[in-house]
Formats: structure tokens, sequence, C-alpha cells
């Protein structure tokens, strides 16, 4: 059996989903491909929220994730799994808790992730940045 690109991209990204919910850090490094494009709308006031683009560096937001926030207030929901070749969109909401404030945050979210040799490239995350900035706020 072939599998096309498109098998690909969507197996690589089920296989990114789950590792990310296991918070899996070593898989997801030998899931991201050496040099990541990431892109994410630095934010100052969340220390989860920062420039990256190793495989270590990409991993590793998973963690930073669960250190800064409660990990049993996470919630996120898929709404749309779309791919197309190389490339897959995951559009739906999340929400969260900010450890340090007790404040919480919540909102729609686009992912955009390209795979390439089965090993994500891309990652480009669009969310609701003005309630995480204001969850963060003392």
């Amino acid at each position: 059996m072939t599998h096309t690109t498109a098998d690909v991209t969507r197996a690589t990204v089920e296989k990114f989903l789950a590792l990310r919910l296991a918070g899996d850090t070593e898989g997801l490094t030998a899931l991201f491909a050496d040099h990541v494009d990431w892109l994410l709308a630095e934010n100052p006031a969340v220390p989860w929220i920062r420039p990256r683009s190793t495989a270590a560096e990409c991993a590793s937001q998973g963690a930073e994730l669960a250190e800064y926030t409660v990990p049993e207030d996470a919630r996120a929901s898929v709404d749309a799994f779309l791919v197309d070749g190389a490339d897959a969109v995951l559009m739906g909401h999340l929400s969260g808790t900010v450890r340090a404030t007790g404040k919480s945050f919540a909102g729609p979210f686009a992912l955009h992730l390209t795979v390439e040799g089965g090993r994500v490239t891309r990652h480009h995350l669009y969310e609701n940045s003005l309630s995480i900035a204001e969850a963060c706020a003392p």
C-alpha cells in the first residue's frame, strides 16, 4: 500500500497530538525537525510564549506550559483537522488557568503544521494572546 504525502502528514500530526497529550518531550523532540519554522506571537508577559527553532526548544513548550499553568484546568478541543499534502491545520478552542495568578484564559486557536520526511518542520500557532496575557497579569 502506497502512502500519500497527506497520509504521512495526518499520521505524523496524530502522533504529535498523542505525544503532546502524554507530555512526552523526548518523543516530541524526535518528531520535530532539527530546525523548525516556529511562529507564535511573542508575548513578554507570558513565560512559555517565546521564540523557538530547535527540536528540543519546540518540544519543551508543552512542559513549560504545564509548569506555568494548572494542568488539571487545561482544556483543548479540535473542531477541524484539515490536511492538504504536507500541510495540516487544526482549529479549535483552548483554555487554562495560570498557576501564579489563578486567572483563567480561553479562546479559539488555529495551528498550522507542515510535515516533511515524517517530521514537523513548521509550527505556527494563532491563539487569543490577549486573554492569555491578561491571565498572566498580576
